[in-house]
């Protein structure tokens, strides 16, 4: 997972519809019934458990749209991370709403935790991957826009992946070059080819000096060296079969 949606419109509605099941769940299913509950006090649960659900799972769409803005990638260490989040501030939200005068429930918070929040998230977890999942198919068909960061704040430099010809190692920076309306064009950052790398996986590397955007490779000019759009590079030969699969 490389991607993330980032649309709040989105990623509300998948709250509304989180929080819908949630009340469907709670309310026919009655997960934790004794038989000392009664409708009343199941129509308050199942309300605020879905309301709950639903606010968290706002408060997750604005948090991982600031980060995701901010270092540009996504992976399955930060979605694990985000789901996890959820859960956490969900457990403490639901338990402070069971423990309120509304309901004055009388478990323990380890009893809570044991006997209420574990069937919870076993119901919720698979819809919440599940839809997130989905959203990934709502994000716009647009051109992909790659954000480079240095390490100085004003180190940026975004341009369309389309655009991006090369990058090369420049001892402690990366040179990176692009077209901008036909016209070969570059910009030096703080970074490392390895970072820009893991960065962005599209890139392949043809020396330890640089990595290409295959889209631009053009052809072999002689068997250590091609063209790229308005540019040549040398090939060394520990990454010339990088190139002949393309």
């Amino acid at each position: 997972m490389k991607q993330l949606n980032i649309s709040i419109k989105q990623n509300l509605i998948v709250g509304i519809l989180i929080g819908v099941w949630l009340f469907i769940f709670a309310f026919i299913i009655k997960p934790f019934d004794d038989g000392t509950i009664n409708f009343r006090s199941w129509l308050l649960i199942s309300i605020g458990f879905s309301s709950i659900a639903f606010v968290c799972y706002a408060v997750l769409s604005f948090i991982q749209k600031t980060v995701y803005e901010k270092i540009s990638k996504w992976n399955l260490g930060l979605e694990t991370a985000s789901i996890l989040f959820f859960f956490l501030i969900y457990l403490f939200g639901i338990y402070s709403f069971y423990k309120s005068p509304i309901l004055n429930g009388g478990y323990s918070f380890a009893e809570f935790f044991s006997m209420v929040f574990i069937k919870v998230t076993l119901v919720l977890t698979p819809v919440i991957i599940l839809t997130r999942r989905y959203l990934l198919k709502l994000i716009p068909i647009k051109d992909d826009l790659l954000i480079f960061r240095g390490e100085n704040k004003h180190d940026v430099l975004k341009i369309k992946q389309v655009d991006l010809i090369c990058i090369s190692n420049a001892q402690n920076y990366v040179e990176i070059f692009y077209a901008e309306n036909n016209i070969l064009k570059s910009k030096i950052i703080r970074s490392s080819l390895k970072k820009v790398q893991q960065d962005f996986d599209f890139l392949v590397q043809i020396h330890r000096s640089h990595l290409i955007n295959p889209f631009h490779f053009k052809s072999w000019k002689d068997s250590n060296t091609i063209l790229l759009t308005q540019m040549e590079l040398p090939v060394s030969k520990n990454y010339k079969e990088n190139i002949l699969v393309l």
